[in-house]
């Protein structure tokens, strides 16, 4: 029983992370709390729903379809909603109010258009398990694991590898200098929008295998959110840590508890981490980050 939960948190956890690094990778260039984004998870899932049930595309097409998909809104957004009151140097609070328009205008047209059923993802691993040391695990579980951490791994290597990464780099610390250096920031924002896009779609197709597709589960942010909190803020190491520990925790508390206490762990962690290590476990200290 404890390492079926182990599991089935690291893979819950796994697709925290994916979000958490998305919505870090925002702030640590944007500084703000882009709320979109969860909204632009919802919609990368129904992407991902649609090619597959409409279209009757296989997984894989489906999942390049909600990554791209999601990739393009999210650029979108940065493009029409962002970039405005960014040139006019608006303070982060108009951002945030912007992502919050964005995030309503967004999930409302999907009530609009498609309604608000909830969808059951078709089925794309076997219902079969796994059997190991005693404990039955899923394969969806096991293939969460790998896809997320596999692109968290991929992340990671570009963003330390690569010219590009470390032109997100140095704009996450320091903008002005940055460009003082010769780094166009708009070229470098525009990226970091569609690497988080990336994740958002990748994110958004496992979180509706794994539960429902439905207009409300771009809340999942707020899960992301925790998660970027307790690893701290911009920092994308931080943000897996808190994704994995935010998972394992609900996991655990869904079975040795109630699942009804899930929600009350976890904003209770969050809660002692603003008190106790208001930066995280991996975060520098920001001012006039909203």
């Amino acid at each position: 029983m404890f390492l079926q939960t182990l599991v089935t948190g690291l893979a819950i956890g796994g697709i925290y992370a994916l979000m958490a690094n998305g919505y870090s990778l925002i702030f640590s260039i944007m500084g703000f709390s882009n709320i979109a984004y969860g909204t632009i998870i919802m919609l990368g899932s129904y992407i991902g729903f649609f090619a597959m049930t409409r279209f009757g595309q296989p997984f894989s097409l489906a999942l390049i379809a909600a990554m791209v998909g999601a990739a393009i809104l999210s650029l979108l957004s940065e493009r029409f909603a962002y970039r405005p009151l960014r040139v006019r140097r608006a303070p982060s609070l108009f951002l945030m109010i912007s992502a919050m328009g964005i995030s309503m205008l967004l999930e409302n047209l999907v009530y609009v258009l498609i309604g608000g059923s909830f969808y059951p993802f078709p089925q794309v691993f076997e219902l079969g398990t796994v059997s190991i040391f005693g404990a039955t695990l899923g394969f969806l579980d096991i293939f969460a694991i790998i896809f997320s951490f596999g692109a968290i791994f991929i992340l990671n290597a570009f963003i330390t590898k690569t010219r590009l990464g470390i032109a997100i780099r140095a704009a996450s610390y320091d903008n002005i200098t940055a460009m003082i250096n010769g780094v166009n920031l708009n070229s470098v924002i525009s990226l970091v929008f569609i690497i988080s896009g990336l994740l958002a779609g990748l994110s958004g197709v496992f979180f509706g295998m794994k539960y429902m597709v439905y207009p409300g589960m771009g809340a999942i942010t707020t899960k992301a959110y925790i998660a970027a909190v307790i690893g701290g803020l911009g920092s994308l190491p931080g943000a897996v840590v808190g994704g994995v520990i935010l998972g394992v925790l609900e996991s655990f508390v869904s079975v040795y508890a109630s699942s009804s206490f899930r929600d009350v762990f976890s904003f209770t962690l969050l809660i002692l981490i603003l008190i106790f290590m208001p930066n995280g476990l991996f975060g520098k200290e920001a001012i006039e980050k909203v």
